[in-house]
């Protein structure tokens, strides 16, 4: 995400493009705006399947789910019988409500009809012992592809458990078995439930399950020989930005008279106008594409003061009111999410890997901003923008914590490197796997919601005595696992753990088990 920042004004303010907050949770500074627009598209207001994206040919299961869910739930409220409610086809934190406008997910369930529906769902998994928990659950890809395929060949759907990675909140692992013909990825598993912000998580630490459709979705980037990075950006126009400098530096010719400031900021927002969503690399109507903008949406809320960080983690506009060192330019900052992993560790016979890392960081870069709206990369940032960025990477464990919408980016990062390394590594090869199922979009279909397409924008402003306003512009998600593995050597399994955890894991007899402890 991109924060223009100017020394003129004896206010600090934060204008970017950003999703709309709730009403019951904004801060009163806040001036909220709808944010994605996509006109003509209807598509749901209370969204209780968050995380329920499930690939498959027939969504049996979760078909008599939303049957359940839609009798159970205040009846009369649903779009079948005339009410706003329905039933996204996948979600994560946020929704497209009839008007296309992105907006931020709120509940209009009870807590009692939402504890009466997590019971049910658990219900119909009892006795099922995917649900244990277990410190390192192995999955055969092309086990789960199989079962799946021969599922969709009797007009079934995948299962909740296929669906949802039988309960797997991480990867730590990848181990190749060619005498078996088995891939397998793994890490730590167990029960799930339905979260009050509406995600599947872990009933054992609250951390978002990984989905079979975020899984697909990315094997399918990678199968398709592409090894460009995949990711999201939010565009300003060119033509926003030199209209919007144009009457920032006007306005900064004489003080703002009193009782102005609202309608000041307005003209602001109105002049930089609305900006464009860009996801490439994969197609922006899946559940990986909603991922990294609510991801990318809620770090500028953080970095604006709109929602809290944590300890450690200041918002922009506090460090920026703290700086005495920075120099009084008109210059775009910018703030991004790229993968952050320690190492990739090999054993001697490359048929285990163990993932070493967090995931995720955040870069930052402050760029010039010309009179006619263009910008100029300078590969520098100054002190209260590299220290946010910072900040942020050294503390995103709490913030996954914290904001699961971090951990969901945390675990399609995991899905992007594992994917590289099975394409570097010719693991797909080496288990003998062609993946036909997977990379079929006919036979094996993912969950596809509506492209978003603009955003507009949200402002906070705060006193300094500076003299300054700061701008949020634009932001994004960069995964590049590619790059990371051709700079980043595999490092040597020197005390033989990850070839003993192989060992003790091996696939078990039964052709038709796709998973195992």
């Amino acid at each position: 995400m991109d924060v223009l920042r100017s020394i003129s004004l004896p206010i600090v303010l934060l204008l970017g493009s950003v999703l709309a907050l709730s009403p019951a949770t904004a801060s009163a500074q806040v001036v909220q705006q709808p944010i994605i627009n996509n006109p003509g598209v209807v598509t749901p207001g209370l969204n209780p399947m968050v995380g329920s994206g499930l690939g498959g040919s027939v969504m049996a299961d979760f078909d008599s789910l939303i049957q359940l869910i839609t009798t159970t739930v205040q009846p009369d409220t649903w779009e079948d019988v005339g009410g706003p409610g329905a039933i996204s086809p996948f979600a994560t934190g946020v929704y497209i409500d009839p008007q296309g406008t992105l907006r931020k997910t709120v509940s209009t369930a009870t807590n009692e009809e939402l504890s009466a529906l997590r019971k049910a769902v658990a219900a119909r998994a009892q006795g099922d012992d995917v649900r244990q928990s277990s410190l390192l659950r192995k999955i055969s890809l092309p086990r789960l592809e199989k079962q799946l395929q021969l599922r969709a060949a009797a007009g079934k759907g995948p299962t909740v458990a296929m669906g949802l990675m039988a309960g797997l909140r991480r990867i730590e692992y990848v181990f190749v078995y060619p005498e078996s013909g088995d891939l397998v990825i793994a890490g730590p598993a167990g029960d799930w439930r339905l979260s009050e912000e509406n995600r599947f998580v872990s009933t054992e630490t609250g951390e978002p399950i990984i989905q079979l459709d975020d899984l697909i979705v990315v094997l399918r980037q990678m199968a398709s020989g592409n090894q460009s990075p995949f990711g999201c950006l939010i565009v300003p126009t060119q033509e926003g930005l030199a209209r919007f400098k144009a009457f920032a530096e006007e306005s900064a010719k004489k003080p703002l008279r009193p009782g102005t400031r609202r309608s000041w900021l307005a003209r602001l927002q109105q002049e930089l106008g609305k900006q464009n969503l860009d996801v490439y690399g994969i197609d922006p109507r899946t559940r990986v594409a909603s991922v990294m903008l609510e991801a990318d949406y809620h770090m500028k809320l953080v970095g604006m003061g709109i929602e809290p960080g944590v300890v450690g983690v200041d918002s922009y506009l506090k460090l920026a009111a703290k700086d005495r060192t920075s120099e009084a330019t008109m210059s775009v900052l910018r703030w991004w999410f790229t993968l952050d992993y320690d190492s990739v560790i090999a054993s001697h016979q490359h048929d285990a890997f163990a993932l070493k890392g967090q995931g995720a960081k955040v870069l930052s870069e402050n760029e010039m901003l010309e009179a006619d709206g263009r910008r100029i990369h300078t590969g520098q940032s100054d002190e209260p923008n590299r220290e946010f960025a910072e900040s942020f990477t050294r503390h995103f464990k709490q913030l996954c914590d914290r904001y699961p919408v971090y951990a969901e980016l945390r675990n399609v990062c995991d899905l992007a490197l594992v994917t590289a390394l099975v394409r570097r590594q010719d693991l797909a090869e080496a288990a003998g796997w062609n993946m036909t199922h997977f990379t079929d979009a006919a036979a094996c279909p993912v969950r596809l919601g509506p492209e978003p397409q603009k955003v507009d924008s949200v402002i906070n402003h705060c006193s300094t005595g500076r003299g300054e306003f700061i701008v949020g512009v634009s932001g994004g998600v960069r995964i590049d696992p590619g790059y990371f593995l051709r700079t980043s050597s595999l490092a040597a399994d020197r005390t033989g753990q990850i070839a003993s955890q192989r060992s003790a894991s091996p696939p078990v007899a039964e052709a038709e088990r796709w998973w195992w402890d």
